[in-house]
């Protein structure tokens, strides 16, 4: 698995790990998050409030939503608390695939995540830019029925897709093959919350090739979400989506600059 990894190419699912203080990073992942954090000083801290927000959406989906079955696409590293686990907590017989197309992250998952008794885990060494590949995968098939509601995470992983036409077409694709009562959860990073200086500086990081993270206003966020019924409290910073009362971090929208929801498909 880990001869095809680059550890000179930068890859999101590592500096995110950086970001949240893992060590399954190489030298160029840290060195984007660090200059990343230099035009977004709170990159660390969105970092935290996004995984607080999947966290936080897996509880709903698996209590009050009822949902038994799990699509995870661009999965990260594991850390604490990763989907199946939260989802297992609740309802141990939950069914968990996951997929991202980096292979430590597969490496590891494949080493680290274990299901429970009654329930199941896999992972799919996949790239969310090929939806189809996802969804004809024997592993997804043999792991999940198609037929029945299923989650799909897509947290943090779409505004890696620059062009909002083929993002898009790509949670449509997803989604189509989903049947009525399945959700969409979905984060991505955001300027709306961000001041003028802030978001000028994030402008540049792109502008120059410093950044791959392309953000989504409002209004295009909402787009992924046509024909979907959207849960409570609607669009809003991942920090304010169902926040903790007793969390230890409560992030302002300026810090933890990234839009969540959660939506059932009727």
């Amino acid at each position: 698995m880990l001869e095809k990894l680059d550890t000179g190419v930068v890859h999101p699912a590592r500096r995110y790990n950086y970001w949240l203080g893992g060590k399954d990073n190489f030298a160029a992942d840290r060195e984007s998050g660090d200059l990343l954090a230099k035009s977004y000083p709170a990159a660390r801290i969105a970092a935290r409030a996004n995984r607080a927000f999947l966290q936080r959406a897996v509880g709903y989906l698996a209590g009050e939503a009822g949902i038994r079955q799990f699509l995870d696409i661009g999965t990260g590293l594991p850390t604490a608390d990763n989907t199946h686990e939260v989802a297992q907590r609740i309802a141990p017989e939950a069914r968990i695939v996951y997929a991202d197309n980096d292979p430590m992250v597969m490496a590891h998952a494949r080493a680290l995540l274990t299901s429970t008794p009654e329930g199941l885990t896999r992972y799919l060494e996949e790239d969310l830019r090929e939806p189809q590949r996802i969804l004809d995968h024997p592993e997804l098939t043999e792991t999940l029925d198609l037929k029945q509601p299923v989650a799909l995470m897509l947290v943090a992983i779409v505004h890696f897709l620059p062009e909002q036409a083929a993002a898009r077409n790509v949670v449509r694709t997803l989604l189509d093959a989903l049947p009525s009562g399945s959700y969409l959860t979905m984060s991505c990073a955001t300027k709306d919350f961000l001041t003028p200086e802030l978001a000028a500086n994030w402008d540049e990081t792109l502008r120059t090739g410093k950044s791959d993270v392309y953000p989504r206003d409002r209004a295009a966020f909402a787009e992924f979400f046509e024909g979907l019924e959207i849960v409570e409290p609607g669009i809003v910073a991942v920090s304010e989506w169902r926040p903790d009362p007793d969390a230890e971090e409560s992030p302002a929208p300026v810090d933890a600059s990234i839009f969540g929801a959660v939506a059932r498909k009727p």
